[in-house]
């Protein structure tokens, strides 16, 4: 899969489910009799396919989520965790460089990306869930950064950078040192989940946002996403500065412009992505 035949109506992939329109794409993790675990094949699939997207432009948000009640129960543990432990450091860095390049990919695609968590939503499953910009869960969504639990560090595809400034670092540090499970209410009250929602409407509540986001100026979500990432290092000072370039960059497009004729008439702007 290259950016230049990447067709998101037809697209195929060959290790979750994938459905597209309205420019909102759904990815579901669907091995729902193994809780939906992540495989070698399937990190590398969901890491080219987000690399992909930055180049499409049709594909304007995302949704991911999981098949059978559960988002995911992380790597696999026959699949993966079992051929790792025959692995030399060098093979082993290729598999931890492999995975935190699927973060690197989901941050640096313009397109918001709301993740639909329900039941298991633990190890890789989490990181993939803390990956995304936006979280809904239901009540029986339980979320855990395992790695402890199987002698692991908890600072794994990006943990111990992303969490914290999500949750804050006394909360981020009790889950990645204990691998305890965070609760959906907790996940709510923390601001690790926007909203809790019921099960049977998880997936349409999850669209719906995807969908609205689609429907807004594009181009400009793509700054902000930008945004959001690069001023995680950087003083207030340039943070400023970063902005005013940015805003500057937005003002001079078509959707700027829409927006202005459409608030003078009275009427819902109707945005393009240019």
């Amino acid at each position: 899969m290259t950016h230049r035949n990447f067709s998101p109506e037809s697209f195929k992939p060959l290790h979750f489910r994938w459905e597209f329109g309205g420019g909102v794409a759904t990815v579901t993790l669907d091995r729902p009799e193994r809780k939906n675990p992540l495989t070698f094949e399937s990190y590398a699939e969901l890491r080219d396919l987000f690399r992909t997207l930055v180049y499409a432009r049709d594909v304007k948000a995302v949704v991911v989520a999981g098949a059978g009640g559960n988002f995911s129960s992380g790597g696999d543990v026959h699949e993966i965790i079992g051929p790792l432990t025959e692995r030399e450091i060098p093979g082993l860095l290729e598999f931890t460089r492999m995975t935190g390049d699927l973060v690197k990919a989901m941050r640096a695609c313009p397109q918001p990306i709301v993740a639909a968590l329900d039941g298991v939503c633990v190890g890789a499953g989490a990181i993939l869930a803390m990956a995304s910009d936006m979280r809904l869960a239901t009540p029986a969504t339980k979320t855990a950064f395992l790695f402890t639990r199987v002698g692991l560090a908890g600072c794994d595809m990006g943990a111990c950078a992303i969490l914290p400034r999500i949750i804050g670092q006394g909360r981020a540090s009790e889950l990645l040192f204990t691998g305890r499970v965070m609760t959906a209410e907790e996940g709510e009250r923390w601001g690790f989940h926007n909203r809790l929602v019921a099960a049977d409407s998880l997936l349409a509540e999850a669209s719906a946002l995807a969908r609205s986001l689609a429907e807004g100026p594009t181009f400009a979500h793509g700054i902000t996403k930008t945004q959001l990432n690069t001023e995680w290092a950087v003083s207030l000072d340039v943070a400023i500065e970063m902005e005013a370039q940015a805003q500057a960059i937005c003002m001079a497009t078509n959707d700027f412009r829409r927006a202005f004729e459409a608030f003078a008439d009275k009427r819902k702007p109707e945005f393009e992505g240019d």
